[in-house]
């Protein structure tokens, strides 16, 4: 016990420190790696996204209990969220907001009867799959406009759904890959205190199949402003 003392007494100043950076972790900012390509061509496999975790609370840390609120997910806002049902970390689209009513026609969006607008888009930075190749395109819906990601012989069964109406307290979240994302068209809404913070930023990208080099035109890019030609 006496030499356990000792060890924490000389070495308090490191223990503060880590203490303090999960603390910050945890409660302010963070940053997550993405394993997979479901926010494709916006997030790539390999990407680091800095995640802002007081976007919309100031939390007790390592807890989902909020001290303060101060803002709520926006349509179109890149969120991380700790998920119930799907038992693990995701990073989604906020679609739908509580209120709104959500279809999807041929994977043409509709929300509260207003169906988004398309034009073909050429990603850059991104390698063809072979196994599965796809189009993209970038889908307009008032102030919401990203890119998304459509198979072109391996649709989604999940193309058609709805119409539905979000809940109070939940929100509806797609996959900007919309043929490859496990999202609310397959575990349904996702309640806001599951919700831990928003992104907009990659911190780091590693590219796996270049035996994880960095990828130095992701170093910082902005997540809402992918590459096009």
């Amino acid at each position: 016990m006496r030499q356990a003392l000792s060890f924490l007494s000389r070495n308090k100043g490191f223990f503060v420190f880590m203490l303090g950076m999960l603390t910050f972790r945890s409660a302010l900012a963070d940053w997550n790696v993405v394993p997979t390509p479901s926010m494709e061509p916006t997030i790539q496999v390999g990407d680091r996204i800095l995640v802002d975790k007081a976007a919309y609370d100031i939390r007790v840390p390592f807890t989902h209990l909020s001290l303060i609120h101060l803002a709520d997910p926006q349509r179109g806002d890149i969120v991380v969220l700790d998920s119930h049902a799907a038992n693990e970390k995701l990073v989604k689209r906020v679609i739908g907001i509580p209120g709104d009513v959500v279809a999807m026609r041929d994977n043409v969006l509709y929300v509260n009867g207003a169906a988004a607008r398309y034009s073909p888009a050429t990603v850059t930075g991104i390698p063809d799959d072979l196994q599965d190749p796809a189009r993209y395109e970038v889908e307009r819906m008032g102030g919401m406009q990203h890119l998304i990601r459509l198979s072109l012989y391996r649709p989604s069964e999940a193309r058609d759904f709805g119409p539905v109406t979000v809940p109070a307290g939940q929100y509806l979240l797609l996959g900007d890959n919309r043929d490859n994302s496990m999202d609310s068209r397959y575990l349904g809404f996702f309640p806001r205190h599951e919700i831990v913070g928003r992104s907009r930023y990659v911190a780091l990208s590693l590219d796996p199949d270049r035996h994880y080099l960095p990828r130095m035109q992701r170093l910082g890019a902005r997540l809402d402003s992918a590459q096009i030609r």
